[in-house]
């Protein structure tokens, strides 16, 4: 019991102590509100009024269906330009894409002399540039197709004896921001974790205040112990406000009755992240040197756990490499509960898996506490 007393009261200690470091605060209240509306609506995925123009050439009936097929909200009206204007208006970013009709166009695909469009990008705009070309190419393929066949290619299975017919679940309208929120709370819940437990370390070690907790009483566990709690505390109530605030009523997802799932996978997240910062703590002597070693841990974390990139489209190996870490369960946990709302039936493996990655990460990081304790205590 008295060791759970000096766990309860160290971490009230921790607690306010990041009261007064006025700077975490500042950084956990814009990773929990700004931070996640900006990654969620500041760059759509999908193609917003970009500014394309049409060369004709062809002045056909086939050139004017291509003409009247882009419109808002992918594309502005189109503008009609002439051959000797394409490079000037490129090179002055008047136009994103410039979409170029040869003359006999339409008489040569009649003739089945596989003619070509000529597409020029502005690859300067990334975001339009990467997703546009894309969309040219399904809007002129459907467009071709149905002045060939009269009718539009999905409409030609109507004889067939199966059709496929699409149809959206869970996100119905395909809104790039869900996806985007969930991905950035999830990158800053992890980000947080261990940001606040290493600075909680630093903060004693440039402070002073880490002899005096040698002199105490005190087991390395229950140092490690209060710190893990009170900061993922923290960071869970950020969550938890941050799902309920930005991401369902500011961004609109809307969430099932399985979210106290995603709540409970937070919660070992923390317990995983948190240990993993005392360790990084323990290995760095200073703030600049904790952001490296943060560098190094985050970037993999981020880019790899299946919240950025499909973990299918990754290499065998790095995919295996990466079930150690804790964020690719919990990515695959958050998804399925607040996409699919999938209960803990469904997600027991993955909490099962954050929970065995974060007890080995507590047990390496207090090995580690209690070597550089050690030391410390050798040299006092």
């Amino acid at each position: 019991m008295q060791g759970l007393r000096n766990v309860w009261y160290l971490g009230l200690k921790e607690l306010r102590s990041l009261r007064h470091d006025r700077a975490m605060l500042v950084l956990i209240t814009f990773a929990f509100t700004l931070a996640i509306y900006s990654a969620a609506t500041g760059t759509p995925e999908t193609l917003h009024r970009a500014p394309l123009a049409v060369v004709d050439e062809d002045h056909s009936a086939l050139s004017a269906r291509l003409v009247e097929a882009f419109g808002p909200p992918y594309f502005l009206p189109p503008a009609a330009i002439a051959l000797r204007d394409v490079d000037p208006a490129m090179d002055a970013g008047r136009y994103t894409f410039v979409l170029d009709v040869p003359r006999h166009f339409e008489r040569d695909l009649l003739g089945e002399r596989a003619p070509t469009l000529q597409l020029s990008v502005d690859a300067t705009r990334m975001t339009q540039a990467f997703t546009g070309g894309a969309y040219v190419q399904a809007i002129c393929q459907a467009e071709i197709a149905e002045f060939l066949q009269r009718h539009r290619s999905g409409d030609s299975q109507a004889g067939t004896a199966a059709r496929l017919v699409l149809r959206n679940r869970f996100n119905p309208a395909l809104t790039p921001s869900w996806f985007g929120a969930v991905a950035e709370l999830i990158n800053n819940v992890t980000m947080l974790g261990i940001v606040l437990t290493g600075a909680a370390w630093l903060r004693e070690r440039e402070h002073g205040s880490l002899e005096h907790l040698l002199a105490m009483p005190l087991s390395p566990l229950e140092i490690m112990a209060a710190k893990v709690w009170s900061m993922g505390l923290v960071v869970l109530l950020g969550c938890c406000a941050s799902l309920w605030l930005v991401v369902h009523l500011l961004i609109g997802l809307p969430l099932p009755a399985s979210s106290w799932v995603f709540v409970l996978g937070a919660a070992l997240q923390m317990f995983a992240v948190t240990s993993l910062g005392i360790f990084l703590a323990t290995m760095a002597r200073s703030m600049p040197q904790m952001g490296l070693l943060l560098i190094m841990v985050l970037l993999p974390l981020e880019m790899l756990s299946g919240a950025s990139t499909p973990r299918e489209s990754m290499p065998e190996a790095v995919r295996l490499v990466m079930l150690a870490a804790p964020t690719t369960h919990f990515v695959s946990l958050s998804q399925a509960t607040l996409f699919r709302g999938a209960g803990l039936a469904e997600v027991w493996p993955q909490l099962a898996a954050i929970a065995g990655i974060g007890a080995g990460f507590f047990a390496i990081a207090l090995a580690r506490l209690r070597s550089a304790m050690g030391a410390m205590g050798g040299q006092a």
